[in-house]
């Protein structure tokens, strides 16, 4: 008898203890599940509207020369880190905004030299103030070119080299550029500038910039801008016109054209007029995506360079070039490049031993790139 009484007690005491814990761990659950998530850094520059991004490219390059009339790929047979770049911006629809894009690697000494004349492999491409109202957007500051069908950062680009075009073409303007939505398919753009590559001058003259694009469907663009200023070291104008044309025949098939008209006034010396030293040239894409992950890009093109102007000597210049991408997931590709360059004169670099070069007309270059994107 007093062994049940105790096993009631026992079973008593218990539920008590259960129902006096059991509100303890609602309340807790309540209270976890009404705490606010920590927010992530995505979310939180989502709400404010910043956007950053950025990307690492770096690749093998081996060439039987020494890249002559290349742009990045300037070296003989080297890896290297091509480029590492980030962006930060905040560009409304509406009201002010700006965009910083700041580039490290082998590839910046290129823009720094042209730019000017440093050796350092970090390079602020650009920087820019904007103000959007309506179909207007205003930009003041440093900005990349509008010129051309390739662009400076490797994700912008479907091969690893850049084309010959590219390397007669300017890289970035310091200046004012204003854009205007004539239409749902047509923006005009004008700005003024200190120049191909020039971040600061006290030179007087100004480049005045032009473009108008032309977008009516998905299908196929047009667009067509021109550069016309006077330049310090030739003390007379520069003029560039460029056209660039896509068509997206299908979800994988591409086609771009891309034609360049230059031409470089000299100074009278003495009274005597010097003859304007010209420039044109053509470059044709084919851009297939042969599954979701493999895809085949094929570039050809010639620039007859009449005066010498851009390579230094009065010549027509071609080239071919292969590229193989394979993206194992979205944010990686791995290229594999195959070029080759053709001159009706011996101009390439071949050898160099000391002040002493060896020149042919041809040269050849394959390249293994990687490019991460975040």
């Amino acid at each position: 008898m007093q062994k049940q009484l105790l096993h009631k007690i026992h079973i008593t005491c218990t539920a008590l203890a259960i129902t006096g814990i059991a509100p303890g761990y609602a309340l807790a659950a309540d209270a976890a599940a009404a705490a606010p998530a920590v927010p992530k850094l995505a979310d939180i520059l989502d709400a404010s509207g910043i956007a950053i991004t950025g990307y690492v490219a770096a690749s093998y390059y081996h060439s039987s020369g020494y890249s002559t009339f290349h742009q990045f790929d300037i070296e003989h047979d080297t890896f290297q880190l091509d480029q590492a770049g980030v962006t930060i911006a905040y560009q409304p629809k509406e009201g002010f905004g700006a965009l910083v894009n700041i580039i490290g690697g082998e590839d910046a000494r290129v823009v720094n030299a042209a730019e000017n004349g440093t050796n350092s492999t970090v390079n602020v491409t650009q920087a820019f103030l904007q103000y959007a109202t309506g179909p207007l957007t205003v930009m003041a500051g440093k900005f990349v070119t509008l010129a051309g069908a390739e662009v400076i950062a490797p994700t912008g680009n479907t091969n690893f080299s850049r084309s010959l075009l590219f390397f007669s073409e300017p890289l970035t303007h310091t200046g004012i550029r204003a854009s205007y939505a004539a239409t749902d398919t047509v923006t005009l753009i004008v700005g003024m500038n200190n120049g191909w590559n020039t971040t600061s001058t006290s030179y007087g003259s100004k480049t005045a910039e032009l473009g108008v694009g032309f977008i009516p469907n998905k299908i196929f663009s047009l667009t067509a801008q021109a550069y016309i200023g006077k330049v310090p070291v030739y003390n007379a104008n520069r003029t560039l016109v460029d056209l660039v044309a896509t068509y997206n025949a299908t979800s994988a098939l591409s086609l771009v054209l891309s034609y360049d008209w230059g031409q470089q006034q000299q100074a009278d010396v003495g009274g005597v007029g010097s003859p304007d030293l010209k420039w044109n040239g053509v470059a044709g894409y084919v851009n297939f995506a042969i599954n979701d992950q493999m895809r085949v890009s094929l570039r050809g093109e010639l620039l007859d360079d009449k005066d010498g102007f851009n390579t230094g000597t009065p010549q027509k210049v071609k080239e071919g070039t292969a590229t193989f991408g394979y993206s194992p997931v979205k944010s990686f590709e791995l290229r594999a490049e195959f070029r080759y360059d053709k001159s009706n004169a011996a101009t390439f670099v071949n050898t160099m031993h000391g002040t002493t070069q060896t020149f042919e007309d041809h040269q050849t270059g394959v390249a293994l790139q990687g490019v991460y994107k975040f």
